[in-house]
């Protein structure tokens, strides 16, 4: 394997890699705690996932916009960023359904040239790409569709800034789903995802031209952090400073890690009455500071450390847990059979909950301890 998209990033030499790519996790499991193979089906969901951005948007250009496009682009992505998702099953899964909006969106631009009497275009590349049917078939297809896989052709400074505008769409698509998650998008927002998807789709080597566009990214990143500032303050109020607990109460208890408030107020909603206690954990902790969320009275407070002490904390932790989003470090056997995972996030083994149907990890928490001494 090769990835080297984030701070985890093994920062010891690689042989043979030249200059810039000198370091990455190159072994058979990541830093993060990624395997081989899921990093190879990952590099072909993103491949996949070029795909829809060049149908989307030549569609879009031809007045056939159509939200899904941009949106499931958006969550394909977030799974493939550090400390996500894991789970090798789930990304045969996410890269069939990826096939089949692909096929949507060429449908939709087909159909919308046509309606204007013009041709459709005749794509190539990820538009054109067909995966494998197993596992290990795909895998060796990510050979040549990897984040590193015209390396040797290209060199360092153009496979880089390909990977410097891959990466910053990543992030992209990461706040987007998140504000998708809440109801908000704009066309603006979806035109930049999807155009970012088009032009890397087409194998750019002109360095002026990847470094023009990586900043033609960060504005659109700008815009997508204001609809997700617009999504979070729209749907919980205008957070403000707030005292937070850190010591548990008596009671039963779950604990939510991550970052998507979506899915935290799912969670207290279908415990509202309950008789169990919400605390959150990691990087949840700044959703104390929205109105709306801190009016749940059974919210408690903040459980634990950072994200990286989740082991620790998660082993301590009296009930379930459920991982939304980001930040799982790989469950260890003392919690592994009470942490559950939500949106894009997955491990092997680890069970995934619809936040429709939390009854699962409520009926945990029901039969789980709690916490049976409060500390001052």
């Amino acid at each position: 394997m090769f990835c080297y998209q984030c701070e985890q990033t093994d920062r010891t030499d690689s042989p043979g890699r030249p200059d810039l790519l000198a370091f990455g996790c190159a072994s058979t499991r990541g830093n993060c705690g990624k395997d081989a193979t899921t990093a190879a089906l990952q590099d072909v969901l993103v491949h996949v996932n070029l795909g829809i951005g060049q149908y989307a948007h030549r569609a879009r250009l031809l007045g056939a916009a159509d939200p899904r496009f941009a949106a499931h682009a958006s969550f394909d992505l977030f799974t493939t960023l550090t400390n996500v998702n894991f789970n090798p099953t789930r990304f045969m899964g996410l890269i069939c359904a990826a096939v089949d909006m692909r096929d949507q969106a060429k449908m939709a631009y087909e159909n919308a040239a046509r309606a204007i009497g013009v041709e459709p275009e005749t794509l190539s590349g990820p538009a054109e790409f067909v995966p494998a049917t197993t596992i290990s078939a795909v895998v060796a297809q990510a050979a040549d569709v990897g984040v590193d896989a015209d390396l040797a052709v290209l060199g360092p400074d153009v496979v880089g800034l390909r990977n410097l505008n891959l990466y910053g769409l990543k992030g992209v698509c990461a706040y987007a789903h998140h504000a998708h998650a809440l109801g908000y998008r704009t066309e603006a927002t979806d035109g930049g995802i999807e155009s970012a998807l088009a032009f890397l789709a087409g194998a750019p080597t002109d360095p002026d031209a990847l470094l023009t566009h990586a900043l033609e990214l960060g504005s659109v990143n700008l815009q997508v952090m204001e609809m997700l500032d617009a999504a979070n303050t729209g749907s919980f109020g205008s957070p403000v400073p707030t005292p937070v607990r850190i010591t548990p109460v008596v009671g039963k208890a779950i604990l939510v890690s991550g970052h998507d408030l979506h899915d935290l107020q799912k969670i207290l909603e279908a415990t509202e009455g309950a008789g169990i206690n919400v605390y959150t954990h990691g990087e949840m902790l700044p959703a104390h500071g929205y109105p709306r969320l801190h009016a749940y009275g059974h919210l408690a407070g903040n459980y634990g450390g950072a994200w990286q002490d989740q082991q620790r904390d998660f082993t301590a932790f009296p009930g379930p847990i459920v991982m939304t989003s980001n930040c799982l470090i790989e469950p260890q056997p003392a919690y592994r059979n009470r942490i559950f995972t939500t949106g894009p996030v997955g491990w092997p083994g680890v069970r995934h909950l619809d936040t429709a149907d939390l009854s699962v990890a409520i009926k945990a928490a029901q039969s789980l301890p709690g916490f049976t001494t409060e500390v001052p």
